[in-house]
């Protein structure tokens, strides 16, 4: 019997998935003793995953910088100064030669990042192409490209895509704190035409903004309460960059995150819960506390988007410490990937420290 059967028994059946809960639930949780939180957390991770597997992904970005939104913690903002250099559109065979050597190493899933607002429908042909030839290759496909249309999300179904990132960042409640040049609504109506698309969805976001024990609470609130949880729920830690409005925000402690990781585990027992943006200064310790907290996906590479992370000597060699190994992958003759799977992509990106990705 699986590590996985032996958990799921002795804890017994899982319990339903709710998209009702109340925040006073949600801050009950908060509330509880490290040690009980922990333990219920990772209860619920063992009923639906194996505790010592864990999803590895990384970022390829076929378009940075020169964002015009103004979100207060993104250095790929055009208004503001952090040597994060704009560059266009990645041409397809430049993006299919990292898809190819993604392959060669093991890949079986690409994902392409675009710093865009929301693509022009002039935009969507081409990155369709990309999808269809990076498809072609037997390779499963992903994109964060901004806010989507109904039609824009269904062009790029039509062409081969599997996953699409479109993080909430915050609580609704905080959210104009953050950011001006859109609403909360907006990114909900993406999330829904992505829904409707038939896509999977990555959706998560931000700590250490500012933002209160409350809000915190809020934000994961919102995204348990989705029509249907996330496939995967990227948890990133504030990455201060100079330049932007968030520089100098004091950093959220420790214990706080795991607690947020936890939650999360316990409100979204069958998604990804991924450590993302702000590894790079996480100690080896606190990640640990994020791995028993129910944490199983990590964004592996030097770099994600335009923000520094842990070198993969380093991701492995903890690994090996704490007797964790990359979740396998499972894909059928389609090449489309069960539940629970992993994928390892690749990067290949221009070098700026200490910028952000969400």
């Amino acid at each position: 019997m699986s590590v996985v059967s032996h958990a799921r028994e002795a804890a017994g059946q899982p319990i339903p998935l709710r998209h009702d809960w109340s925040r006073s639930e949600i801050e009950a949780l908060f509330a509880l003793p490290m040690p009980e939180l922990l333990f219920r957390a990772a209860s619920v991770h063992r009923q639906h995953f194996d505790p010592a597997e864990v999803q590895v992904s990384t970022l390829l970005s076929v378009k940075t910088g020169g964002c015009p939104e103004d979100c207060s913690y993104c250095p790929q903002a055009q208004r503001y100064h952090t040597g994060v250099q704009a560059t266009k559109l990645m041409e397809t065979d430049a993006v299919l030669e990292n898809a190819r050597q993604a392959k060669a190493a093991g890949a079986t899933r690409f994902c392409m990042g675009a710093a865009w607002r929301s693509p022009k429908d002039r935009d969507v042909p081409k990155v369709a192409a990309m999808i269809r030839e990076v498809k072609a290759l037997g390779l499963e496909t992903c994109a964060t490209l901004g806010m989507l249309t109904g039609d824009q999300a269904r062009a790029l179904k039509d062409a081969g895509l599997d996953y699409y990132n479109h993080n909430l960042d915050t609580d609704p409640e905080f959210y104009d704190s953050i950011i001006q040049t859109r609403e909360i609504q907006d990114r909900l109506t993406t999330l829904e035409h992505v829904r409707d698309a038939g896509l999977k969805t990555c959706c998560g976001g931000i700590v250490g903004m500012g933002e209160t024990g409350r809000q915190r609470a809020g934000l994961l609130r919102t995204l348990a309460n989705l029509p249907s949880h996330p496939d995967s729920v990227p948890i990133n830690r504030l990455v201060q960059v100079e330049g932007t409005p968030l520089h100098g925000t004091a950093e959220i402690d420790p214990f706080d995150f795991v607690r947020t990781i936890a939650v999360a585990r316990i409100l979204m027992p069958r998604s990804m819960v991924r450590l993302s943006a702000g590894r790079q200064d996480m100690s080896d310790e606190l990640q640990a506390m994020c791995f028993l907290a129910g944490a199983n996906s990590i964004f592996y590479g030097e770099q994600l988007l335009t923000t520094g992370n842990p070198d993969t000597e380093r991701d492995m060699a903890l690994f090996a410490r704490l007797g964790l190994r990359p979740m396998q992958v499972h894909v059928d003759a389609e090449h489309h990937d069960h539940p629970g799977t992993a994928h390892v992509d690749i990067i290949e990106l221009p070098q700026h420290p200490r910028s952000f990705a969400a």
